[in-house]
């Protein structure tokens, strides 16, 4: 019995056909679903739906017969939009709930019919609830395990970036600089935005993601410096305008906002008038230092250990004497 119904194709209403637990698809494109059930109305149900027979009993007491949808969802709700009242079945015997998933999984990706976050979805089913690991998967679908661990990885992304893939928003290979930043949600939050409303490219995503990250790790090897901090105060103090001092490795940058022309004029008079009011004195100290002392020589002031009263009655007696008159 089993090998005829595997051999033999079945005309069954479509009412009678149950929707799979297992289908891995859940969005289905309501335009090409209605240009499908137009070619019903025209053609019919061209290739036959897979489905199993499952037994139920009934509340009455007694069985009836349902038939589990195994693969080809699509024609089945397509024939009932187009009014189809029945349609061509395969009927399977046997099969557990895991070959019905993996049927399910291979008659779509055989039919490039499956977007990237259902297709993830089914990869996640047979990991998490039949146990396979990453390259049991690989094996079954024909693909490198890469393949099925990179589709997983799509499903740590939010709903709200799940959702732009699923309706073609944005594309698989997005996918990959967005992940770059999966431990920075804000950042994350942002690329996305940048890819879906400035349609950047694939390429320009990754530049910026890089960029991006790398930004993260500079800015953790240089933690704001209490010291930097009170010296960009400082100077917004006395510029009035916003001071933001950058610390590289060696050195760094003082970034000055200004607004226009005359808010440079005046900057510039602040630190000349700053520079002028405060330098004199502490220049010509410095020069009067570096033109008296003799490298390698300690100065005069510094080994005179009079006492200051022996200094007074000295510098007095030189008085007395520089006046003295014969």
């Amino acid at each position: 019995m089993s090998n005829l119904y595997s051999n033999s194709i079945f005309w069954i209403d479509a009412d009678k056909i149950k929707p799979n637990p297992f289908q891995p698809r859940r969005d289905f494109d309501e335009i090409r679903l209605k240009d499908l059930a137009d070619s019903i109305k025209q053609y019919g149900v061209l290739q036959p739906l897979t489905v199993s027979r499952v037994e139920v009993e009934k509340e009455t007491g007694g069985l009836t017969t349902e038939y589990e949808l195994i693969a080809g969802e699509r024609r089945l709700r397509a024939a009932k939009l187009a009014g189809v009242y029945q349609v061509p079945v395969i009927i399977r015997e046997g099969d557990t709930s895991m070959m019905k998933l993996e049927l399910a999984i291979i008659e779509n990706l055989q039919r490039e019919d499956l977007n990237v976050v259902d297709r993830a979805r089914a990869f996640f089913q047979l990991v998490n609830e039949f146990k396979f690991t990453h390259n049991e998967v690989a094996k079954k679908m024909g693909r490198s395990r890469e393949y099925v661990s990179n589709s997983l990885r799509i499903l740590s992304l939010p709903e709200e970036i799940l959702t732009a893939l699923s309706e073609g928003k944005i594309t698989e290979g997005h996918t990959r600089p967005i992940l770059m930043l999966v431990d920075h949600p804000e950042e994350q939050a942002v690329l996305f935005k940048e890819i879906l409303y400035k349609k950047i490219t694939v390429r320009e995503a990754e530049r910026l993601a890089r960029k991006i990250a790398y930004d993260r790790v500079r800015k953790k090897e240089f933690m704001p410096d209490p010291e930097i901090t009170e010296l960009e105060e400082e100077f917004q103090d006395k510029l009035g305008t916003r001071v933001h001092i950058d610390r590289k490795e060696l050195g760094g940058q003082i970034k000055i906002d200004f607004f226009s022309t005359e808010d440079l004029r005046t900057i510039l008079d602040l630190i000349s008038k700053s520079t002028g009011e405060k330098r004199p004195e502490e220049m010509l100290e410095n020069y009067i230092t570096k033109n008296t002392e003799v490298p390698g020589e300690t100065p005069i002031d510094a080994i005179d250990d009079r006492t200051k009263e022996e200094k007074k009655e000295d510098d007095t007696e030189l008085y007395n004497i520089s006046n003295f008159s014969v």
